[in-house]
């Protein structure tokens, strides 16, 4: 260990200015005669001497003890070891154990520090990681609402690009950057609920709480919020689908429950004993009976599609495959009317992410609508294609749709490529104004004709959320007198 010298100069000031006061009062009492001159020199050089061979014993000493605390400074934590405490070794000279005490105490006072920081920073990251394994969005906004830290789920929600932006410009919600302002203006924790448009809308609780660090006695702190968003989609969803559920149901089983009571009533009354007539009626009665359970089964079946709608399938489906099983299962229905099925689809399409059984689902349904509304001895097509989709920014070809948009208002995230099924009937087709409300729950172009080939108005409901919940579309294009051609559009899994 390298030791500066200290200028001697810098030794010898202390003893001469501790002298100065015994100089004056020697120097006053030799005048009147009081003290000899010889005791006066003594008083006056004694001082001085003693202060700066003191000086000389102990400045390697203050040298050590200096170097090492500039070197803590420059690299705190990273104190070397001074070896044992000489202060043991009754041999070891008393300077040199003064500064071996000093630096031990240093370096143990050192490496605690350093231990304490290092486990803050593990705590530090411990807590970051749990904060980033929350389910739920968490985003800290400070003053002037810029965004301060968002966790993964806020930034999977809003956007990966959030650090110092205005809540506003990722946040499109006028309500919820109201309540902000009004929390970080001293208010009260306030709650808001909101939705997000997208291919599924999707409605948050947003919770907006101050978040107050202790500064100390004197400090300020800034202002900040807390804004999580709680994702309650399900639970109105729930409430909805009662009401709907109430609804619906009521109005469609109204006629045919009040068939069977009718027939009940007249089977126990006038035609007890009336044998043909018991027959008659007891087949219409298995006819209403049987169309209730198709109206429950598809109300159930539309229920708990909706429960699932805004969570999007992760499985890999084989689309043509699909395809396949859906046409053989028609087969026999379709030889009834004399009715060909064909399918045109390329063997190399690739995969789409979705859910194997309600993908099916929505083929039969349109398998089975095409059937029953196209003339006999025709054919009903179902054609599989893949289709390029445009970047962001530019507009789709003529009758491609853009599959995935995003939450809140941002700019939509097509993908890279579709793939298009379109079942193509030749039945009477449908008037052109007819054809946007098609998916509307129990909406029928023709309701007794729907009636009587068995529909409920329930099935190209449960085409349009099976595909919400895929994102993808149902587009419809029919020419009366002509036929109709109803497109599936799915995102095709990379």
């Amino acid at each position: 260990m390298t030791t500066p010298a200290i200028p001697p100069e810098r030794m010898l000031l202390p003893g001469l200015l501790m002298a100065a006061p015994l100089l004056g009062a020697g120097l006053s009492q030799a005048i009147f005669g009081t003290i000899e001159p010889w005791v006066v020199l003594t008083l006056v050089t004694l001082p001085p001497v003693g202060a700066f061979w003191v000086t000389l014993i102990y400045r390697n000493e203050i040298s050590i003890v200096t170097e090492y605390l500039q070197k803590l400074t420059l690299d705190p934590g990273t104190a070397p070891d001074p070896g044992p405490d000489p202060g043991a070794d009754p041999s070891a000279d008393k300077g040199e154990g003064i500064a071996h005490e000093l630096t031990a105490a240093i370096a143990r006072l050192d490496r605690a520090a350093a231990q304490r920081r290092h486990q803050l920073a593990v705590h530090l990251k411990s807590n970051e990681a749990l904060l980033e394994a929350l389910p739920d969005p968490l985003i800290l906004v400070g003053a002037e609402r810029k965004i301060r830290l968002a966790n993964e789920a806020a930034r999977t929600l809003l956007g990966e690009c959030m650090g110092g932006d205005d809540l506003a410009l990722t946040l499109r919600h006028p309500e919820v950057t109201a309540a902000v302002d009004a929390v970080l203006d001293g208010g009260a924790a306030r709650t808001v609920e909101f939705t997000l448009s997208g291919p599924v809308e999707c409605t948050y609780q947003a919770r907006i709480k101050p978040f107050r660090r202790d500064h100390g006695a004197t400090g300020v702190a800034p202002p900040k919020v807390l804004l999580s968003l709680h994702d309650i989609t399900t639970v109105k969803r729930s409430e909805q689908q009662r009401a709907d559920f109430v609804a619906n149901a009521s109005h469609e089983l109204r006629t045919p429950l009040a068939t069977l009571i009718g027939f009940i009533e007249t089977l126990r009354g006038p035609a007890h004993d009336d044998r043909e007539a018991s027959d008659r009626f007891l087949g219409i009665m298995h006819e209403q009976s049987t169309r209730m359970a198709r109206l429950i089964d598809d109300l159930l079946s539309l229920s708990r599609i909706e429960l699932d709608e805004h969570t999007q399938p992760t499985e890999r489906v084989n689309i043509v495959r699909c395809a396949g099983a859906a046409v053989a299962a028609f087969e026999l229905q379709a030889a009834a009317r004399r009715v060909r099925l064909r399918v045109i689809a390329d063997e190399a399409l690739p995969p789409v992410f979705g859910e194997a059984d309600q993908l099916a689902q929505v083929l039969h349904n349109l398998i089975s609508n095409a059937i029953k509304y196209t003339r006999e001895q025709t054919e009903v097509t179902i054609t599989i294609l893949r289709h390029d989709s445009p970047g962001l920014g530019s507009s789709p070809p003529a009758g491609i749709p853009t599959l995935i948009s995003a939450p809140g208002g941002r700019r939509p995230r097509p993908a890279a490529q579709i793939l298009s099924i379109t079942i193509t009937d030749q039945g009477e087709g449908i008037a052109r104004s007819h054809v946007p409300r098609l998916t509307e729950r129990f909406y029928r172009v023709d309701p007794a004709r729907s009636r009587a080939l068995g529909g409920t108005g329930l099935g190209l409901a449960i085409v349009k959320h099976i595909l919400n919940r895929h994102r993808g579309r149902l587009s419809v294009e029919s020419e009366p007198g002509k036929g109709s051609s109803f497109t599936i559009w799915l995102p095709v899994a990379e």
